[in-house]
């Protein structure tokens, strides 16, 4: 047997009680064989080495199998079985092989994050590739601290429909939400539906994203829209009828344009339904996404819908004041104007084209 294979072969007497010197010798050496530019271990000794660390994942302790399993993780060479054994064990033990061994396949990869604990499936969040089967399975498993670390990973292959399940659950996970907003792949129908529910920073982002999107992909997203079935039904206020009547008497006698806004809002609560739907036929936007904006008050999506529309910045800022009077509004009309002006028209038409697609279905 070669000087190599010999080293190997010493594996099988590293007893659990050695002493950590010599475990460090030994793996010191073999370190040294695998690495060795003069000679090329024989497919053979590879096997051998193959076949000795794997006993090794039952036979020793934990602090043994780590050092092994680090050897197995950092080698370019594809110790299959010892690698799959170690992927299955304890965590010290298994996560720089989930990490960065390249011997594990899809197949062992899926039983880790189907079996095994979150560190587990966090470690394999890190590795340079990650499918788009095994980044489903990772989100479905996965807690909201193990996808983000997916999201971030730049090496992870993520499909439109994972990417859907994500943000639905961003929808009431703050922690995903970041991470989901900064992917450069995200679709953007999907922000466009997270907006509502994100901190200014992140609606800034978005917003830009609309304004940068090709339209290749605007369509794409679109069609993806119009595919979508929404689930979600919002309750309707009770007086909804009566606040249609009196809609129907203002398109009739031609009153129903942005001015009478301010007018209706002034009326109180007796006639909130009444401008909410209003708003909402002069911004071209459905119910459940006016309501919100008006009942938080949302100004961020107030402004969005308002420049979307070409309405005037006086205009809007007089609805955000008469909106956010609890917040001392009428001393914020400066901050209300350059909200307003800092929201690019087009990306505005773009996010209402998305919430008139998203409403249809």
């Amino acid at each position: 047997m070669s000087q190599a294979g010999s080293r190997y072969a010493l594996l099988r007497n590293l007893y659990a009680g050695a002493s950590s010197d010599q475990r460090r010798q030994l793996l010191r050496q073999v370190t040294d064989a695998l690495t060795n530019n003069a000679r090329s271990p024989s497919e053979a000794e590879l096997a051998e080495l193959d076949q000795v660390l794997t006993l090794a994942a039952s036979e020793y302790s934990t602090q043994v199998r780590t050092e092994f399993a680090r050897l197995v993780a950092a080698s370019v060479t594809r110790f299959c079985h010892a690698s799959e054994q170690f992927a299955m064990d304890d965590i010290e033990v298994a996560k720089p092989v989930l990490r960065h061994s390249r011997a594990l396949s899809e197949e062992t990869l899926l039983r880790v994050v189907t079996e095994k604990s979150q560190a587990h499936i966090m470690a394999v969040t890190k590795r340079d590739n990650v499918s788009e089967r095994l980044s489903e399975a990772i989100v479905s498993h996965g807690t909201d601290e193990v996808v983000s670390s997916l999201l971030a990973n730049e090496g992870a292959r993520i499909s439109d429909s994972t990417f859907e399940t994500v943000a639905k659950r961003a929808e009431t996970s703050t922690m995903l939400q970041a991470p989901l907003v900064h992917h450069q792949d995200v679709p953007i129908d999907l922000l466009n539906g997270l907006y509502l529910k994100v901190e200014a920073g992140l609606r800034r982002e978005i917003v830009q994203k609309f304004g940068s999107a090709s339209p290749a992909e605007l369509e794409k997203a679109f069609e993806r829209g119009r595919n979508r079935i929404t689930t979600a039904f919002r309750r309707m206020p009770n007086d909804l009828g009566q606040a249609q009547q009196r809609l129907a008497v203002l398109r009739n006698n031609l009153q129903l344009l942005p001015q009478v806004l301010p007018a209706l809002l002034r009326e109180g609560r007796t006639s909130r339904t009444l401008f909410k739907l209003a708003l909402g036929r002069l911004v071209d936007a459905s119910f459940d996404v006016i309501e919100p904006a008006v009942d938080g008050p949302d100004i961020d999506t107030l402004a969005l819908l308002c420049r979307g529309a070409g309405f005037e910045r006086a205009l809007f800022v007089t609805l955000a004041i008469g909106l956010a009077t609890g917040e001392k509004g009428i001393g914020r009309a400066d901050e209300f104007g350059n909200l307003y002006e800092s929201v690019p028209p087009e990306a505005a038409q773009r996010a209402i084209r998305f919430w008139k697609v998203r409403a249809a279905h």
